[in-house]
């Protein structure tokens, strides 16, 4: 009831957004063959060109030679899948790549954030840089010891400057989600964090509030998905409680709207991967489902990804059956 009142109290001069009018434009796969068995973990950036999606492909997620791959849609087709960064670290031995994320600096440049290491508990943290637009990349850059950078989902650039990674840690069995910053220019590192409460909480989203509130959505062990709040920008968050969706211990992702409504992609079932639909929410208590995306008996549709181009329309993206990755775009 107290965090009730307190987010109440936030916005009572704000007007609500009005729900949105969701219509599917456009779905399919960003590839038909790649040169990889399995994919997983998508990610998207709007660019200059097109829209950028990003994704790990392999033998299977913790094989060796999975690595990170690249495909731009434009003029409604699919480019076809590059590498653009691996595991490689000599001619003897290599690691798994994990969790790409796309993001897009105000300066145009564009970074690649991911993940190298053979498994969650044991991996450290990587970006790469592009300042055209994706084609080609730096070398890799290591995170500072300690920090992971944004897990899965995207970092949020803050009126003050500050870009705010969405993180979590997965130590000895227990899951921890926290924050990390930097500056703009993905500097100075610093930590925050998170009272996880009861619950076992990682790879959360984060979602903007008029007057500088902020709330994160996390993927949970405990059936639901998590929420935490923050009213001083990041700088303190509240203790990680329930909401009123339902999560199966898999991958989530939201992103705020230019008029302020909020969407979230997530499996809205207590077990499997094999429906995936798109919530809204005013407030970022009470959800309602706006479209089903995928509702079959059995499959996985899993670890989505949601922005918003400048022209307002929205794009998804998500693992299908592990072979493939879809897309969504959707008038809002």
């Amino acid at each position: 009831m107290q965090l009730l009142l307190f987010i109440l109290a936030q916005f009572s001069f704000f007007p609500s957004p009005e729900k949105p009018d969701a219509k599917i434009l456009n779905s399919g796969f960003i590839f038909e063959q790649a040169p990889f068995p399995e994919c997983h973990a998508s990610t998207l950036v709007e660019t200059e060109d097109g829209i950028l999606a990003s994704w790990f492909g392999g033998t299977y997620e913790r094989h060796p030679d999975v690595s990170i791959y690249t495909a731009l849609l434009t003029d409604g087709a699919w480019s076809k899948p590059k590498m653009v960064a691996d595991g490689v670290e000599n001619k003897d031995f290599r690691n798994p790549t994990w969790n790409p994320v796309l993001y897009r600096s105000p300066n145009g440049q564009l970074v690649l954030f991911y993940k190298e290491g053979p498994n969650p508990r044991e991996w450290w943290g990587l970006y790469k840089t592009s300042d055209d637009d994706g084609k080609s990349w730096s070398e890799a850059i290591q995170i500072p010891p300690g920090m992971l950078g944004p897990v899965k989902n995207k970092p949020v650039l803050l009126a003050d400057g500050t870009l705010l990674h969405p993180s979590s840690f997965e130590t000895n069995g227990v899951w921890s989600m926290h924050v990390e910053t930097t500056t703009s220019d993905i500097q100075n590192w610093k930590k925050t964090e998170i009272d996880n409460g009861s619950f076992h909480a990682i790879q959360p989203t984060v979602l903007s509030y008029p007057n500088g509130k902020l709330q994160m959505l996390a993927r949970t062990q405990e059936g639901v998905i998590g929420m935490t709040w923050s009213s001083d920008g990041g700088k303190s968050w509240t203790t990680v409680e329930a909401t009123e969706l339902v999560n199966n211990n898999s991958g989530i992702d939201g992103v705020s709207l230019a008029n302020g409504y909020q969407l979230l992609v997530c499996n809205p079932i207590k077990k499997g991967r094999n429906k995936l639909s798109l919530f809204g929410s005013s407030d970022g208590i009470n959800w309602e489902e706006l479209v089903k995306l995928e509702d079959e008996n059995d499959g996985e549709f899993s670890y989505p990804a949601i922005i918003q181009a400048k022209d307002g329309t929205v794009y998804i993206s998500y693992t299908y059956n592990r072979v493939k990755v879809k897309y969504v775009s959707i008038a809002i």
